[in-house]
């Protein structure tokens, strides 16, 4: 009789694990960008990689997210250090750079070169990606703003990567209220519209993670 309950209890405990959530062991995310991911003009707890860390973990999820935000950073810099960042506890990363790229004026033929080649690098590396677009200012023109805003969802498709179309997605407000969630340079959010990014950002991390390890 105890060699059947002890068996049972051994088929119980197997089906559980089986049944777990993808992401219950401690998932390494790296979060490549600018200073929006660096956490420009903030104190630490404020920025986005510690917001994001808090919110992942109150979902119940074990996770280490590395900052390496850095600000200024157009594409080209991003995929310049990509490959040494992907240490190999990383199973996952954020992809949110080209801010910098518009406000420069770069082609968007370079800058979706670079991106894909941080795409490449991640898929031999066989780390998951989570690709956050933006939209482009409405002065450079049409042509511009499609080359420009074409670039995320090919990509993703192409590499089947996860995507969030625009970083600023969760800060949807009227706008008289938009400029309460910015700092002074009205380029950056303050702690109250990180978090709102953060409520935006947050379920797609939840989908990288468990697409980890499979």
């Amino acid at each position: 009789m105890g060699k059947v309950i002890a068996t049972g209890l051994v088929a119980i405990s197997f089906i559980s694990a089986a049944s777990a959530p993808a992401w219950a062991e401690k998932t390494h995310i790296l979060a490549l960008g600018d200073s929006l991911t660096q956490g420009y003009g903030l104190i630490e707890q404020e920025g986005f990689v510690p917001q994001l860390r808090a919110w992942l973990t109150d979902q119940g999820a074990d996770v280490r997210v590395v900052n390496a935000g850095v600000s200024g950073d157009t594409t080209a810099g991003g995929l310049s250090r990509v490959e040494w960042s992907l240490t190999p506890e990383i199973g996952a990363m954020i992809v949110a750079l080209g801010g910098n790229d518009v406000l420069r004026g770069i082609d968007p033929a370079v800058t979706r070169a670079n991106i894909e080649g941080i795409l490449q690098i991640a898929q031999e590396k066989g780390v998951k990606v989570l690709l956050i677009g933006l939209t482009a200012p409405k002065n450079y023109g049409p042509e511009y703003e499609q080359a420009f805003e074409g670039i995320w969802p090919d990509m993703a498709e192409k590499y089947g990567v996860l995507m969030l179309p625009n970083w600023f997605a969760g800060m949807s407000a009227p706008p008289e209220d938009f400029t309460a969630m910015m700092q002074a340079d009205g380029l950056h959010p303050n702690g109250k519209g990180v978090a709102m990014i953060v409520e935006g950002v947050g379920p797609k991390v939840l989908e990288l993670i468990d697409r980890v390890g499979k």
